[in-house]
């Protein structure tokens, strides 16, 4: 149904302070070495011509080729890279992800190339330091996960700290710095995500313990995180979509991973996906979301319902702490064939707004340049319509959160904060999900308008600011971001997201 919103410049309650790096990513470490990720999806899947392989078992995806192909590392030195991820401001920068969790330090160049027995891949003295230049280059703070896999454990025994010595020793060697500390990527799914057999939550718990305290005991200043769960936080969400692959097997939750810890953190953190990508969705059906949904109020209400969840056990287990969405995307396994098109700025946006009004935190995309999630495409670097939506977000929302008039239905998905000029007045965010309707905004004074859209079609891989497509020019220098004045009545587009500023 259509909507009338009259946005205010004064007036509105305070709901707290946002983290000014809210608007982060994640680097996979698989970006960083090279190797297996999400295979590209066909142009005949994208178009929904081509069936997807019927998947027989879930076990070592990494190295599934139904799933997986061959990637070079991504050029970190890029300043074409480098000019894109910068133009963000300050951000977090996390390098982790599955692969991290059994990827060898080579630092000495002594394994010849060849990842050592209990491991699957390789880290060089190189490609880390030009990961520590790169984030310093865009002004990041740097998040790790350690590896934790059979080559960690001797014998089968307590974690070996030979491999987070190695990486805290050779960055403080080349002058950076690791800002924050998450043990294992997604810890709840065991051997899944790369630890040894026979691990259990037991083992984790130990484990995680051995690390958080080594890295409290030399790196007082280092932010211990986690636990990086990826499933369910109780038997009983109450929404029980939205954490990827960790639901979809239906493995450990927050609990099984914090239960009798000893080492408290600083941050509490989870995953979140709105689902499971096409790729993998036929291991459970029922955890994929058609494209036909993909704008729908029960689909954008994944996010926020994912992040309420998780306020419980964070209360319980990080009383006082933020909480940071190490990964967030549109669907767990590389992404839906839509990831990369303007119909996944909604859901986006929404996801950056509603997690405002429920606490204060850090997100991180998932991925900064890598399958169909990322912000920017693999190899190329070109910007996708989430890269420009992202950015504006940063130019435009400032860091204090207001309460506002937010129906939270089709076409009026509403958020506001302060305006990142630091003057007078609020910055708004009005998603309009509906497909037919427009949405009516009523202004209290001038204001200037950046409506987005995809001009008329929603998986449009180009997004369009105020109809002006949003390409990069000469040089790869990035388009005017300028909204237009409006006054009086303004009417928002169906399928269009907008930011106004009064």
């Amino acid at each position: 149904m259509a909507h009338n919103l009259k946005l205010k410049n004064s007036g509105l309650a305070k709901i707290r302070d946002i983290n000014p790096r809210l608007m982060s990513y994640n680097v996979e470490m698989t970006e960083v070495t090279g190797g297996t990720f999400w295979k590209a999806y066909t142009e005949g899947q994208i178009a929904g011509t081509e069936e997807f392989p019927k998947l027989e078992g879930f076990t070592n995806h990494t190295a599934m080729a139904g799933l997986m192909q061959y990637y070079p590392p991504i050029d970190t030195t890029s300043e074409k890279l480098i000019s894109l991820a910068k133009a963000f401001g300050p951000v977090w920068v996390r390098v982790s992800g599955t692969w991290a969790t059994k990827t060898y330090y080579d630092f000495d160049g002594t394994t010849g190339g060849k990842a050592p027995e209990g491991y699957q891949s390789i880290l060089t003295r190189e490609q880390w330091t030009n990961i520590l230049n790169f984030v310093k280059a865009v002004d990041g703070k740097l998040l790790v996960s350690a590896s934790n896999c059979a080559g960690d454990h001797k014998d089968g025994g307590p974690l070996d700290l030979t491999q987070i010595k190695k990486l805290f020793a050779l960055t403080d060697e080349l002058g950076g710095k690791i800002d924050a500390f998450e043990f294992m990527n997604e810890p709840n799914m065991l051997q899944m995500s790369g630890a040894p057999v026979g691990y259990d939550f037991p083992d984790y718990v130990r484990d995680q313990d051995i690390a958080n305290k080594w890295v409290r005991e030399n790196y007082p200043e280092c932010l211990i995180v986690g636990p990086c769960n990826t499933g369910m936080t109780e038997e009983n969400d109450e929404n029980p979509m939205g954490s990827g692959m960790g639901n979809m097997m239906k493995l450990g939750t927050v609990h099984d991973l914090m239960r009798g810890a000893e080492v408290p953190m600083d941050v509490y953190s989870y995953h979140y996906y709105n689902g499971i990508s096409e790729r993998i969705a036929s291991m459970v059906p029922n955890g994929h979301w058609p494209a036909e949904a993909a704008h729908t109020d029960a689909y954008l209400a994944v996010a926020p319902g994912i992040c309420y969840n998780n306020l419980k056990p964070r209360d319980k287990y990080v009383p006082g702490g933020e909480m940071w969405v190490t990964e967030s995307g549109d669907a767990g396994g590389g992404g839906d064939t839509w990831a990369s098109t303007y119909l996944d700025v909604l859901r986006t946006l929404n996801e950056l707004g509603s997690f405002c009004t429920l606490t204060n935190g850090v997100i991180f995309h998932n991925t900064l340049a890598s399958s169909d999630y990322g912000f920017l495409q693999h190899g190329t670097f070109d910007p996708r319509p989430n890269y420009f939506a992202a950015l504006l977000w940063t130019k435009i929302m400032g860091n204090e959160a207001y309460a506002c008039e937010n129906p939270g239905v089709e076409g009026a998905h509403v958020y506001c904060h302060s305006r990142k000029d630091g003057k007078d007045g609020y910055a708004y965010l009005i998603v309009n999900n509906s497909l037919t309707d427009v949405t009516t905004l009523e202004l209290p004074a001038e204001g200037e308008l950046c409506e987005l859209s995809g001009n008329g079609n929603m998986r449009s891989k180009v997004m369009y600011l105020n109809e002006t497509p949003l390409v990069l020019g000469e040089n790869n220098s990035l388009p005017a971001l300028c909204g237009k004045k409006v006054s009086g009545k303004v009417e928002i587009k169906p399928g269009s997201c907008a930011f106004v500023v009064v």
